[in-house]
């Protein structure tokens, strides 16, 4: 099994503490095998392949809890979703999910629209991208957010098939018909829509969907598959609080929370997944393509200083937040803006990492795996140019991310062409 070594480099393993300067990472296949510096590794006997880092900054491969990897709102305007060819969309997921990838992000956890078949795709190296979960589409009520039936009485929710069934239920039995349908259609995680949303033409982020006794059904379904968790799209604070309290496992968004739904969730360790990254996306998007509905914009001036304040309450009380953008209603490849955005609400930059590795790990049920750099851990590592702890926004430049690795398989090099050599460490 062929070893990699990555020297000269600062490490920031992901767990919190003090960067590893002149520090070195020994790989086997798709194992880390040892870190520290140089003279504390013990050297294979076998051909190694060093990697010269140049002084530059190893991380953990990056982690998006909350993305949409077959959408993207600059290109869905009214005009082009209908007249857009059904397969044209999983053409462009694989250009998604490359520059997903060349970001910097190594996992993903998608939050709805993603067909099964472009997670295999990935895992079987027909096309480039991220480690994936799916949870195939989001449960919603009839009127909630998800159904797209215009007051014109167009309806321009997208059409369902065998591996894409419709979110949409109503009631106990209904729920939990649909949670069996979307977990046969390959879903990884159940998504619901505890709450209304920015973006639906007939709601609002307030409004509250489903029942706790729904949600309960939906957490208690998912459970029965080797304990499958629920994500809830949850705004307000009643939607919020009914998921916790139904041991839903990730709160997403969390635009208005209240003292009692952050109380719930230290208590009940829920997840905080706050893509703050997802409003300014929507008024880009506006502004760039006018490819959003003008219900949708209105609503978001709305809440976005109301969302910044909540994620910052949520921090300060100890809430464990994990990284998510939202991606699809931003740009694909641009996920790393939201690292800079966690810090503007009180994350140090460091805190933004482990949001974005550790406790992304955890969040996804990867923990065993991913999310740190430590021995054992599939080698999922970005090397990055510039010093994060400094500039966390460098981060947001594709190009000063200037290697990705994958399970020890690099998928991005702008680093080694002109400096990678075998040799036989001695």
């Amino acid at each position: 099994m062929m070893y990699t070594l990555v020297k000269n480099a600062t490490v920031i393993d992901g767990n919190g503490g003090q960067p590893l300067v002149n520090a070195a990472v020994l790989m086997k296949g798709e194992r880390i095998e040892a870190v520290g510096t140089l003279d504390q590794i013990k050297q294979p006997d076998a051909d190694v392949d060093v990697i010269d880092a140049r002084g530059g900054f190893v991380l953990p491969g990056m982690i998006d809890c909350h993305v949409h990897m077959m959408i993207e709102w600059a290109r869905a305007g009214l005009e082009k979703r209908l007249a857009t060819p059904f397969s044209l969309r999983f053409y462009q997921a694989a250009d998604y999910l490359k520059r997903t990838l060349h970001s910097g992000i190594t996992s993903v956890r998608d939050a709805g629209f993603t067909d099964v078949g472009v997670k295999e795709a990935v895992e079987q190296r027909l096309i480039s991208g991220p480690r994936m979960q799916i949870s195939v589409i989001p449960l919603t009520t009839t009127g909630g957010h998800g159904d797209a039936w215009m007051r014109s009485g167009i309806d321009m929710t997208d059409v369902s098939y065998p591996t894409m069934p419709s979110g949409i239920c109503d009631g106990p039995d209904q729920v939990r018909k649909k949670v069996r349908e979307v977990l046969r259609a390959g879903a990884d995680i159940i998504k619901v829509h505890a709450t209304g949303g920015v973006t639906s033409p007939t709601d609002h982020p307030e409004f509250t969907q489903f029942s706790r006794e729904e949600l309960e059904i939906m957490v208690q379904e998912a459970a029965f598959r080797r304990g499958v968790k629920v994500m809830a799209h949850a705004q307000g604070a009643e939607g919020i609080k009914n998921a916790v309290r139904a041991g839903i496992h990730s709160i997403e968004h969390g635009i208005y929370l209240d003292d009692e739904a952050i109380e719930l969730m230290c208590e009940n360790k829920t997840f905080l997944v706050p893509t703050l990254l997802a409003p300014i996306g929507v008024l880009e998007a506006a502004e760039k393509s006018g490819t959003m509905p003008e219900h949708a914009i209105e609503k978001t001036r709305e809440v976005i200083e109301i969302h910044r304040e909540s994620i910052a309450k949520a921090h300060r009380a100890g809430v464990k937040i994990a990284m998510g953008t939202d991606a699809g209603v931003i740009p694909h490849g641009t996920n790393l803006r939201e690292l800079s955005l966690m810090c503007q609400i009180g994350m140090t930059p460091m805190e933004s990492i482990v949001a974005t590795t550790k406790t992304a790990a955890e969040c996804l049920g990867w923990d065993d795996r991913l999310g740190t750099i430590e021995i054992g851990k599939l080698a999922d590592l970005i090397i990055a140019k510039t010093d994060p702890i400094a500039d966390i926004q460098s981060l947001e430049h594709p190009d000063n991310i200037v290697m990705v690795m994958k399970g020890g398989r690099i998928e991005k090099d702008l680093l080694t062409a002109k400096g990678s050599q075998s040799l036989h460490l001695v």
